[in-house]
């Protein structure tokens, strides 16, 4: 495993931080420029605002999963008949690529020809360009991705809230205690070391999104939806640019890294 590590995630990183630093643009010469690259983004806005794009995205995203997820896991464990069902159709998004979850939402969100803006005028709303305008277009990402990505967090959970001891909650309920306190003070506490590998594993996931940015608005309209996977791939191949997009890069698996040590730290200091 350390070997895979290696060849798939190491190497590639030292690869990238080794080309931030040279002024590359897929020719034969490179000029060693040394951190030029790291001080130009820094001092960019732009950069900064992208920055805050993906944080936003990831943050808005991951809430919303964790919640909706959760909540539906609960519904569902108590369910008495259909359970199986219910599970079948709502894993059916996960089954689908990222791109083509994009394409389907621009098809069904469309202005004119959109199931989604047709429903809407049925009721006297609309039309409305969800993709169209700088208020609108961050949040019907985050939609389009909690539709899709929900159900991810739904069967994580679903199996933990399965595999939890029946008896301390038999007993809490025999002392009366009601369900939201059984939830609250016996099973949120139990969950609690699973929702935190799930906050990591969707917190990664959101930050470093590109084939819903990608396949929906490019980044746009303007930079509203710009995000870090789409910097560097815009940088790399459409201005040739490559070692600054590795900088992009290696400044955004920073910034991973980081999120991540502070999740490790708050569910080490729970536990303690």
């Amino acid at each position: 495993m350390l070997l895979v590590l290696g060849a798939t995630s190491l190497y590639p990183f030292a690869y990238a931080l080794f080309i931030s630093l040279f002024d590359w643009n897929w020719g034969r010469s490179m000029s060693f420029i040394g951190l030029a690259n790291y001080t130009r983004l820094l001092g960019d806005v732009e950069f900064w605002l992208i920055m805050k794009n993906t944080l936003v995205f990831a943050t808005s995203a991951t809430a919303i999963e964790l919640l909706l997820g959760l909540g539906i896991a609960v519904a569902v464990d108590r369910l008495r008949f259909g359970a199986t069902l219910v599970r079948t159709l709502l894993l059916t998004p996960l089954m689908i690529s990222g791109i083509i979850v994009a394409l389907m939402s621009k098809v069904m969100l469309d202005s004119f020809l959109g199931i989604v803006n047709y429903l809407l005028g049925l009721i006297g709303v609309g039309p409305s360009t969800f993709y169209g305008t700088e208020a609108t277009a961050m949040f019907t990402i985050v939609m389009v991705d909690t539709w899709w990505q929900t159900a991810f967090v739904f069967i994580i959970l679903l199996a933990g809230l399965q595999s939890l001891a029946a008896e301390p909650r038999e007993a809490a309920r025999l002392d009366g205690a009601s369900e939201w306190r059984i939830f609250r003070h016996i099973t949120m506490p139990q969950l609690a070391p699973l929702l935190l590998t799930v906050l990591i594993i969707r917190s990664i996931d959101t930050l470093k999104v590109f084939d819903i940015v990608f396949g929906t608005t490019g980044g746009g309209p303007g930079l509203a939806t710009e995000v870090a996977q789409t910097l560097a791939y815009r940088t790399a191949f459409a201005y040739l640019q490559i070692g600054r997009a590795m900088a992009v890069m290696v400044l955004f698996s920073i910034l991973v890294l980081a999120l991540c040590a502070l999740y490790l730290r708050l569910g080490s200091e729970r536990r303690d």
